[in-house]
């Protein structure tokens, strides 16, 4: 991928004056992905997430290496089916837990067919157009 030029920051309250200089280019592959091979890329799918900003059709990177700790976003394999959800753990077990009070958490039971398959460690979202 080609590295794009960074501008530098800009306010996203009141309006400041623009850079007059251009700082060096950014790459999105070392801003977003730290190791490439183990590193996967999905699309949201569904409203069940929107509570942690993963609107549908969002753009899920996710990293197979990572370990998933209490409360990561992960990207699990339930019963044979893709889901994202966070990953609570607590003593008498693990739940997978939805962004949007209109869905339930899930509990991970015995004999549950579950794997987490990886950690989102990056969401990239397109901004939606006024009045939508």
């Amino acid at each position: 991928m080609k590295t794009l030029p960074f501008l530098g920051y800009v306010q996203a309250g009141f309006p400041s004056p623009a850079s007059d200089y251009m700082e060096e280019g950014i790459d999105l592959n070392k801003e977003l992905i730290r190791r490439p091979s183990s590193t996967f890329f999905f699309r949201a799918a569904g409203e069940s997430m929107t509570g942690a900003h993963i609107p549908p059709g969002a753009l899920l990177i996710v990293d197979r290496s990572v370990k998933p700790r209490n409360n990561s976003i992960v990207l699990a394999v339930v019963n044979g089916e893709f889901t994202v959800k966070y990953l609570v753990q607590h003593q008498t077990g693990c739940q997978l837990v939805p962004a949007h009070p209109k869905f339930r958490p899930m509990p991970i039971l015995d004999g549950m067919d579950f794997m987490v398959w990886g950690v989102v460690t990056g969401i990239i979202i397109q901004p939606q157009k006024p009045g939508k």
